[in-house]
């Protein structure tokens, strides 16, 4: 049974969303733009705070003049969507009159929004070819890698616990320590 046009649901295109947010329509709230839908994101606690900071230290260092490093900004994913990745690496070049649309590495933190980050935020940056997408799980202290973007999935995922090493896609040589990335245990 098709839908009557009272029904239909118009999405919001990325480049109305840009206006809004510019109009001070969402100051002071976390939303992103996906799939045409503002969604409201998770707030922020100690152990994010933590792995964001360590994780963007340790990118800027290994990438410094090689790509950019960039912490919590948007990603031009497609006409409907805008993600706020919590941290982004992107080819070395000048963003500063485009959002950024291309992507080396997508990494998000997750303490509450695991399913989100695993499910809608997977699909949408395996469909926008992102090689390699990380989610940082901070629940159960891991760092799930999926590389090799298929459609809308990705078709190689990778657990990588404390006492591993992560080597990047698009910079072999560079290694992050999962034991860097999380709060240390209190001993």
């Amino acid at each position: 049974m098709a839908a009557s046009p009272a029904e239909v649901i118009r999405p919001l295109r990325r480049v109305e969303y840009d206006e809004l947010v510019r109009l001070g329509v969402f100051q002071d709230e976390r939303v992103e733009l996906i799939d045409g839908a503002i969604y409201q994101m998770s707030p922020i606690g100690r152990p994010h705070n933590f792995a964001v900071q360590e994780l963007t230290e340790l990118l800027v260092l290994a990438l410094h003049g090689r790509a950019k490093v960039r912490p919590q900004m948007s990603y031009a994913a497609s006409e409907l969507s805008e993600p706020e990745p919590d941290l982004m690496v992107t080819p070395l070049r000048d963003w500063s009159r485009q959002q950024a649309n291309e992507a080396l590495l997508l990494i998000e933190v997750a303490e509450s929004s695991l399913a989100y980050d695993r499910g809608r935020k997977l699909r949408l940056y395996a469909t926008c070819a992102v090689p390699e997408y990380w989610i940082v799980n901070i629940p159960d202290a891991c760092i799930e890698v999926h590389t090799q973007p298929e459609g809308s999935a990705y078709a190689k995922t990778e657990k990588f616990e404390r006492g591993q090493k992560i080597r990047l896609s698009a910079f072999p040589e560079v290694e992050v320590r999962v034991s860097d990335v999380f709060v240390r245990p209190r001993e």
